[in-house]
């Protein structure tokens, strides 16, 4: 009996050994923007979430249908509240109202894991007013019903913000960003939540091909390409990345988490642009996102890839409505591996203006 049970012991840590290596840990999902005539519906769209096995979900506004598909789904949702909700959220009593129209209609059975105040507000528009004093009204509404713990109230930040980049440790917000941002990451430290940011390598890329190469952007480089600090970096989305926790630092918020909250790759429509570079990207940022970045080494980051599909109606330039991971008639265009096997699951457990980081390639 001694010897089944220390066999049984042993079985059980080697169990527990191998959930903590599951490659599924990063918890990567997948955007769902609806910019599209030609998308299929929401009840279709839950349904290819759940049948390729992606179990997190960023909806960009409290769509009435998408939530009622969600329904059941047993999915993960970052739940956006539009740019221009801002103004009226900054007021509590409109707070109140949108969560509970918004949240606690749909509370247990949609699994609300983020509620993403604001989506790349730039600091100088006159929208940036509001999104402190929204972000805090729905905090407090979440609060008042007692789930603050199991939602988080966050923002969702591209890239521009940071006025140094390079090297990585140097990171540092611009000097103009810092009296909107200070104030909104105290509250998040505060309330135990992640900050989350748009992370894109092919802006950064594409903006100054002279300084980035094409391997560094689409993690196929064979060797680092900086050093800094005794640190390599052999991609350029570990640079990123580990120059908004060095910005965080610098700020007095070193101990903030950061959620990928987008990132992809467009297929067409521009510099770089091609199914090969797209393919690259989100199959190698799939796998990397397991392993932390070299500042935050052995720490999976959660990471969601931009987008479920191309969308048609997307305003700006062409590319911009080539970020799907599948066509509007719900084909993939990639050969990714979204879970089964050994294979790295894309879901299991956002246009940003240039970053200029230099390499030396």
């Amino acid at each position: 009996m001694a010897i089944f049970s220390t066999s049984m012991a042993a079985m059980l840590l080697l169990g527990l050994f191998a959930a903590n290596l599951d490659p599924t840990a990063a918890q990567i999902g997948v955007c769902y923007g609806m910019l599209g005539n030609n998308l299929p519906n929401s009840w279709e769209v839950i349904q290819l979430y759940k049948s390729n096995n992606i179990r997190r979900l960023r909806l960009y506004d409290p769509n009435q249908q998408a939530l009622q598909a969600l329904r059941g789904s047993n999915i993960e949702v970052i739940l956006g509240v539009p740019n221009d909700q801002l103004q009226n959220l900054a007021d509590p009593s409109k707070a109140q109202s949108w969560v509970q129209s918004n949240v606690v209609a749909y509370w247990p059975s949609v699994r609300f894991r983020y509620i993403a105040v604001g989506n790349e507000v730039p600091p100088s528009s006159w929208l940036a007013q509001f999104v402190l004093p929204a972000l805090v009204n729905v905090f407090n509404a979440v609060r008042s019903i007692g789930l603050e713990s199991q939602i988080k109230v966050s923002i969702a930040i591209d890239m521009t913000l940071i006025g140094v980049s390079y090297p990585p440790s140097t990171g540092a917000f611009r000097g103009d960003v810092r009296s909107y941002l200070d104030p909104i990451i105290g509250h998040l430290a505060w309330a135990r939540t992640p900050l989350l940011a748009n992370i894109y390598t092919y802006f950064s890329y594409s903006g100054n091909p002279r300084d980035i190469s094409l391997p560094y952007a689409l993690f196929t480089s064979p060797s680092p390409i900086i050093w800094d600090q005794g640190r390599g970096y052999q991609n350029l989305f570990d640079a990123m990345l580990d120059s908004l926790y060095s910005a965080l630092e610098k700020a007095g918020q070193g101990g903030l988490e950061v959620v990928v909250s987008e990132s992809g790759w467009p297929s067409a429509g521009g510099f770089g642009t091609s199914v090969d570079n797209a393919a690259t990207y989100l199959s190698n940022l799939i796998r990397h996102v397991q392993g932390g970045t070299p500042k935050r080494p052995g720490k999976a980051i959660e990471t969601y890839l931009f987008a479920l599909f191309d969308e048609n109606s997307k305003p700006g330039p062409e590319l911009e409505r080539h970020f799907g991971l599948f066509s509007p008639n719900k084909q993939p265009k990639y050969q990714l591996h979204f879970g089964g096997g050994r294979h790295w699951d894309i879901a299991s457990e956002e246009y940003n203006g240039t970053f200029p980081l230099k390499s030396d390639m």
